[in-house]
């Protein structure tokens, strides 16, 4: 019998960089090596394979039973390597000639450990804008793989998305190949009888392709996968079922893009998939997007409201994440400099890996380790940039129309937000290559709304013979502490921030960010002024209490060495008495290691009469030293978020909140400095 469905398999194997040796560990033992260990065993399985140039060299020097098995897979001609940026950046994101080096980097290796050269790409997270035609033919790429919901979403039928298409761009060409979503849900999910069915179903026109290219992890890492795909034989079946089918053949992309003509030429959107559209959303407007599609129902909304019904863009979420925005920028300005030597561009290229700079169904910004690295990458680069150099720059780095200054000492680089408050957003200690002001602010997401509605928590469901869960479909568990954490900050978490309050203001207020605010400095625009190598922020505002009072608040900060010396000067013509409340939001690796004054840190305190404390910092072995010429009770507790991740709801420490309150009347001049001092 004739063969007709043509299958274009291809998986995408992906760590974030300098990812936990524990976590890499979990993913080869569960997933890669049976993964490749059973795919030896097929041979004339033909396939193709994307992995990112660092997990690439992880497996290279540290698994080598692994990494043989791919060699002789890729040896015998089974595997078409697929290229893609080598730190797995988002290629949209980042600057045109960090593409193409990104890409011709990781091609370098492949040709090194195999032999091989690249010809397609993988496009991180689908994330698809024409600008990247021209540099994707730079870099010498002919096809790459998205989602056939970017050609539905410009209005084409889905019977007609079993092969490629061109696009072009500027007069530049490359053909396209639409994954099916169908079977990203078939495989492994399904039954492997099921799931043949699938493939025979999206290529059964003539000439057509079933099209899957899709992460590995599904084969062994996500959850429950491992028993499903491996102990009761899941891959093995699909495996041998195709291999013995005589209507189906397998094919590397290449091939398929030399023997059989295009459907023609598409122009797509600026969009990702389906789901990422919809976790770029506000909170509030993911949980309308659900509402609508729930309403429209899955049968009208696969069939039409698909090409109608769309979240936002990826880039999004450097709008609703202030914190990857500012990550963003700065790696831009990074990118930008001429002179960048070869340790330079490869810390920056680092710094561009995706994972840290958006959030869906995975940690991603969320995971403070992950934002760690990045901070450290760019701190490298600014080490190499500055040497020695001190510096006071004025400029809109985060290009959202208001200044920030960057003060680079010899032992620090302190940057503050004119559009915020004057605030500290970034305090880099070079040494350590750590960034004490990675803090991320706690903010309502759309699966909040599952969270508040769950019941109390579900056993998870035990997997059939003809299914399992996906991650997007699996119900995760719920507990008492979860649901208190919910909490959300009306304003960034930096420091440095200006409140002006009363008896309102105690350990439980600050903790969930519910105490009385009468002022407007927390989260308002200042006016910068760089004069002698200070930094001074003001701002003509208000107290509100029985009517509006004139209020004026002054910052200035002087940066030398290891020390950020502070004035703040406050005057108001409001007769109240307040509480002034000067709030610290500092990010520890471990905060369970961090000690306040020789006391370790157990979450939350209260301590009265201070002029002065100390915290010490095991992991970049520091202490930060606090003094100021008043008196003031410090009330400090952890900053702790809720996030989903594939195995369900977490809760994270992000940082510690310091709140420093001071009586205030109608006056006050509070000087002092904060240092970082090596033990």
């Amino acid at each position: 019998m004739e063969k007709r469905s043509v299958l274009l398999f291809g998986i995408h194997m992906h760590q974030p960089v300098d990812n936990f040796d524990e976590t890499i560990e979990r993913a080869v033992e569960s997933c890669y090596a049976p993964f490749f260990s059973t795919m030896k065993s097929f041979g004339g399985f033909r396939f193709s394979l994307h992995c990112s140039g660092w997990l690439l060299q992880k497996i290279a020097s540290g698994y080598p039973s692994l990494f043989e098995d791919m060699r002789e897979i890729s040896a015998r001609g089974d595997i078409e390597w697929i290229g893609a940026g080598y730190y797995e950046p988002i290629l949209s994101s980042i600057p045109s000639k960090d593409r193409v080096g990104q890409i011709e980097m990781l091609n370098t290796l492949l040709e090194k450990l195999f032999g091989k050269r690249a010809c397609g790409l993988w496009l991180t997270e689908r994330v698809w804008e024409s600008s990247l035609v021209s540099d994707l033919v730079k870099a010498g790429m002919k096809f790459s793989m998205i989602d056939d919901y970017h050609f539905l979403a410009s209005g084409f039928e889905q019977e007609r998305l079993d092969g490629y298409y061109f696009t072009e761009d500027s007069g530049e060409k490359i053909a396209l190949f639409p994954i099916s979503r169908k079977l990203r849900y078939a495989i492994p999910f399904e039954s492997p009888k099921s799931s043949i069915e699938a493939i025979k179903e999206a290529g059964n026109s003539a000439n057509g392709a079933a099209i899957i290219f899709d992460d590995a992890e599904k084969f062994g890492m996500w959850p429950r996968t491992h028993d499903w795909v491996y102990g009761r034989g899941w891959l093995e079946k699909w495996l041998s079922s195709i291999m013995q089918d005589e209507e189906i053949v397998t094919m590397h992309y290449s091939e398929y893009l030399e023997s059989h003509r295009a459907r023609g030429i598409a122009y797509l959107p600026n969009v990702s998939y389906f789901e990422m559209g919809e976790w770029s959303l506000e909170a509030d407007d993911a949980v309308k997007l659900e509402e609508y599609r729930d309403k429209m129902g899955e049968e009208l909304f696969e069939s039409e409201g698909v090409k109608f019904l769309k979240g936002g863009i990826w880039k999004n979420f450097f709008v609703k994440y202030e914190e990857s925005n500012r990550l963003h920028k700065r790696m831009l300005e990074l990118s930008g400099r001429k002179y960048r030597s070869a340790a330079y561009k490869d810390a920056l290229y680092r710094l561009q890996t995706n994972d840290v700079f958006w959030h869906g169904v995975f940690g991603g910004l969320y995971l403070p380790n992950l934002r760690d690295n990045a901070y450290r990458y760019l701190c490298i680069c600014e080490n190499i940039h500055y040497k020695d150099r001190e510096a006071i720059e004025l400029y809109d780095c985060n290009m959202d129309g208001y200044d920030e200054v960057k003060a680079v000492s010899a032992d620090m680089i302190a940057r503050f937000d004119s559009a915020n408050g004057g605030q500290l957003v970034e305090l880099l200690h070079r040494k350590s290559l750590f960034n004490f002001q990675n803090v991320l602010r706690r903010r309502k997401e759309a699966y909040h709304e599952k969270i508040l509605r769950a019941e109390d928590a579900e056993e998870e469901k035990a997997h059939t013979d003809d299914s399992i869960d996906t991650i997007h479909t699996a119900n995760a568990k719920v507990s008492d502490e979860i649901r208190e954490a919910l909490i959300y900050d009306w304003y960034p978490k930096n420091s440095f921030i200006d409140h002006i309050s009363d008896d309102s203001l105690n350990l439980e207020s600050v903790r969930e960010c519910r105490f009385w605010e009468y002022g407007d400095f927390a989260n308002q625009p200042f006016v910068c002024r760089v004069d002698e190598g200070s930094i001074e922020f003001v701002r003509e505002g208000g107290i509100y209490f029985d009517r509006s009072w004139r209020t004026i608040l002054k910052k200035r900060y002087e940066i030398e060495d290891n020390k950020i010396a502070f004035t703040i000067d406050l005057h108001s013509e409001s007769p109240e008495r307040y509480i002034y409340a000067l709030e610290l939001n500092l990010h520890f690796a471990d905060i369970s290691e961090v000690e306040i004054d020789g006391v370790p840190f157990a979450e939350e305190r209260t301590i009265e009469g201070l002029d002065s404390f100390t915290l010490h910092d095991p992991y970049t072995a520091t202490r930060i030293r606090f003094e100021s010429g008043m008196s003031f009770t410090l009330y400090a507790c952890a900053l702790r978020t809720v996030s989903q991740s594939e195995e369900g709801y977490e809760l994270t420490t992000q940082g510690m909140t310091l709140m420093l309150a001071f009586p205030f009347h109608k006056s006050s001049l509070i000087e002092g400095k904060m240092e970082i001092e090596d033990v």
